[in-house]
């Protein structure tokens, strides 16, 4: 069960000053739990914390902050089931997939682990002419110092730990903002750092309204702002970031290509993950389903008998597979936009139906490339099915988006699998499965709307380090 009520993190306190945030039951819409809110007052706080922990946080040897790291994999795994819990309720993730999220919590920490004591430079030859004669040069990798973090609703836990785990294995303090919809994870990860010997001001998190996360965008004390989000606000706040380095993990709206030599039942069985996966509110959530015109009957006969198969309904049974959506208001946008899709021609292959808000597995076809099903990102259990007959119009159709996230393809033809690399204009293609698939060590991010920059904990800690050269000169 959840905490009557929960505190949050100034400077690695717990500090109960209020419970004005109310965390509601996404399945029952009651309220679950309330949270301790900061003020704008609070949030300049924890950041003039984060800037006088900078100095202790750089100085910290690598081997102490792996044993914070390894005490989180430690905590974390004892607590595994208490974690998976508070997603259900609090996102209405389905108990099976909240619990796959925890376990993919507790990989994060531990690669983030593995890699604080793997952080090399170069020695790096500077004779390249007789002007350098005599000159040698070695450069390293160091923190940028304080970071802010803004987290998103869909994935509470690993999403925050792909901010936070990073930044503890280089040595950056660090601010964290996590969704108001979903705080709770997050503060349960800052009560087991609490736990730990880090520098007083640390970390904080601090769950917060959104005019007082301005602070975690403007405030030129910080020098990296890491969000994930959407890309409408990703953007703006990029622009109001001034000097510090930005990171966006944005939207998509990926597609799949199912070419002429695909295993079916193999595509079927993770295609229908790939878009229905915790009610497809994932940023790669399959959205577009393209099919060779040889088997693309046989694959919508498929889909559409194994969408009617899913369960929907309360997250906390073991067979629910699609759970409710995180809001009435977003429930209301994702209907609204599958009647625009059949109001202008689509064809409603299955699904569309509603219970409070949870949203039947939704398969549609031949929707205008113009309507928001296909060109904008759902967020929500809904896919699209389209046909080709050459490869190119494939790779053209995923292309025509906005978006660039991932792309998926089922093919077995390995010179096709390398043109699609080539030509795809996508942070990442995953051959022979959807592109709904990630694991925790890879370089995640995506290009044009989707955001810049890549997370992936390697990846993750270049970004928050910057390179430092030392010359030496030989008289």
């Amino acid at each position: 069960m959840l905490a009557e009520s929960y505190p949050y993190y100034l400077a690695g306190k717990a500090e109960a000053p209020n419970r004005d945030l109310i965390v509601t039951d996404k399945y029952t819409g009651e309220t679950a739990t309330r949270v301790a809110l900061a003020t704008p007052e609070v949030i300049d706080a924890a950041i003039g914390a984060a800037v006088r922990a900078a100095r202790p946080m750089r100085e910290l040897p690598a081997y102490e902050r792996q044993a914070v790291l390894n005490h989180c994999v430690a905590r974390f795994t004892e607590r595994s089931e208490e974690l998976a819990l508070a997603l259900c309720v609090e996102a209405g993730k389905p108990i099976r997939d909240s619990r796959g999220e925890v376990g993919r919590l507790i990989d994060t920490f531990r690669i983030a682990a593995e890699e604080s004591v793997r952080m090399t430079g170069e020695v790096l030859p500077m004779e390249i002419s007789a002007r350098a004669r005599g000159y040698s040069g070695m450069w390293k990798r160091v923190p940028l110092g304080p970071c802010s973090f803004i987290a998103p609703f869909n994935f509470p836990l690993n999403l925050v730990a792909h901010k936070v785990a990073p930044a503890l294995a280089v040595g950056c303090p660090f601010v964290l903002k996590p969704a108001s919809l979903t705080p709770i994870g997050a503060l349960i990860i800052g009560e087991v750092l609490a736990e730990t010997d880090l520098p007083a001001g640390a970390f904080s998190v601090l769950p917060c309204h959104r005019e007082g996360a301005n602070l975690f965008t403007e405030d030129d004390r910080l020098k990296l702002l890491s969000f994930t989000g959407s890309p409408g606000v990703g953007w703006a706040l990029k622009a109001k970031a001034g000097k510090k380095k930005v990171v966006l993990e944005l939207g998509g709206n990926a597609a799949v290509i199912v070419d002429k030599d695909a295993d079916l039942t193999d595509a079927v069985e993770r295609i229908l993950v790939g878009a229905f996966y915790q009610s497809g509110q994932s940023c790669i959530s399959v959205q577009r389903i393209i099919a060779h015109e040889s088997l693309y009957d046989e694959l919508r006969h498929r889909l559409v008998a194994g969408a009617k198969e899913l369960v929907a309904g309360d997250p906390r049974e073991e067979e629910t597979f699609v759970g409710p959506i995180i809001s009435s208001k977003e429930a209301d946008r994702i209907q609204r936009w599958v009647e625009s899709a059949v109001k202008a021609g689509g064809k409603l292959l299955c699904g569309g139906g509603r219970r409070s808000n949870t949203i039947e597995a939704t398969l549609l076809e031949d929707v205008a490339a113009d309507q928001p099903v296909v060109a904008d990102e759902v967020f929500g259990p809904v896919a699209v099915l389209s046909r080709f007959s050459d490869f190119g119009d494939a790779l053209d159709a995923v292309n025509d988006s906005k978006f660039g996230l991932q792309a998926g393809i089922f093919t077995r033809d390995i010179y096709r699998a390398h043109r699609a690399w080539d030509e795809l204009e996508v942070g990442g293609i995953v051959i022979g499965d959807v592109p709904s698939w990630r694991v925790d060590h890879m370089p995640y991010g995506g290009v044009k709307d989707s955001g810049l920059g890549r997370e992936g904990i390697r990846f993750a800690m270049e970004d928050m380090t910057e390179i430092r050269l030392m010359v030496l000169r030989t008289p």
